[in-house]
């Protein structure tokens, strides 16, 4: 078994990297999204939603994810939280059920800031992609599968997104074991890792 960490600034590219790997890596794969472990916010105000900082390492329960991948590890099944971007809530009722794997991704923009969380990882991944492609592509997202406008996403990108990533984001590559520019469109990098990644189970 190995676990992989794929982090980055948000709209880097880092889902595009993990569909790769999915696809090109002959093994089993399970993805856990650091978006799933973001702090239950239910008990506040949408004016209060919309003030919380959901970039800054506070905002994620990592009790909890560190906890997971020490069970996934040890072949156990785990119940990862089903979190919801829109309502900015966690549910209380339905979970998913993850099952260990030959291959563990880690993906989220904060996970190289958890200490604990990369003492477990084996290969340790920073998508880097320019500000301006990464806010085109934040600004796409959120307008499309969250629900937001123009001005909500260009207010956060300004209050939280870019000073987050410069605060806790962009210093957390130091960790990494590989960076890929351009995003994850870098066909080449992505078919290196690939080989990293089958060296390493030939080896073990």
């Amino acid at each position: 078994m190995l676990v992989i960490g794929i982090a980055g600034g948000s709209g880097s590219g880092k889902t595009t990297v993990v569909n790769a790997l999915r696809e090109k890596l002959n093994k089993k794969v399970v993805v856990i999204p650091q978006d799933c472990y973001y702090k239950d916010s239910s008990d506040l105000s949408d004016e209060e939603k919309r003030k919380r900082n959901f970039d800054h390492p506070d905002s994620i329960e990592w009790e909890l994810l560190c906890s997971h991948l020490k069970d996934l590890k040890e072949g156990k099944t785990v119940k990862q939280p089903l979190y919801s971007f829109i309502s900015c809530t966690r549910s209380k009722t339905e979970t998913t059920l993850v099952e260990p794997a030959d291959v563990i991704i880690i993906e989220g923009i904060l996970i190289f800031t958890c200490r604990e969380l990369v003492e477990q990882m084996d290969i340790k991944i920073f998508v880097d992609a320019d500000d301006d492609d990464r806010l085109m592509r934040v600004m796409s997202r959120d307008i499309k599968e969250r629900g937001k406008n123009v001005d909500w996403v260009i207010e956060r990108y300004s209050r939280t997104v870019k000073p987050m990533y410069l605060q806790f984001i962009e210093p957390s590559k130091r960790y990494a074991d590989i960076i890929i520019p351009q995003g994850g469109h870098n066909k080449v990098a992505i078919d290196i890792i690939c080989a990293t990644i089958e060296k390493a189970f030939k080896e073990n």
